[in-house]
């Protein structure tokens, strides 16, 4: 799957927000061997990567990224659709709400 997307094309699953970036940061890269993007809180499922040798997540400065390999990958969750990835990189963000109480993380 050859990456099709632009520059700055937003992708979203459930609470899971996706946007191609040019490239991964350069610095320290923790590899999330488990290739969960994000827990369900109130389900349980998770986000996650459903073929590990076609992408991995990494954990950079604080920030979850994902690199896609040539072949693309798709993100599944069991209560989403699948989400198919082509070739890329990738930023990932858990979308939050904002509740005059407080700013929190969407609850999936």
């Amino acid at each position: 799957m050859k990456n099709k997307w632009e520059i700055g094309t937003l992708a979203r699953q459930g609470d899971v927000l996706v946007r191609c970036i040019d490239e991964l940061p350069k610095k320290k890269v923790m590899t999330r061997a488990n290739g969960v993007l994000a827990y369900g809180e109130v389900t349980g499922h998770s986000h996650q990567v459903e073929d590990l040798t076609r992408a991995e997540v990494l954990d950079i400065d604080n920030r979850l990224y994902l690199h896609v390999g040539e072949e693309g990958v798709r993100i599944v969750h069991d209560e989403h659709a699948p989400l198919s990835l082509p070739t890329g990189n990738y930023e990932v963000t858990i979308q939050r709400e904002y509740a005059p109480a407080e700013i929190r993380y969407v609850v999936d």
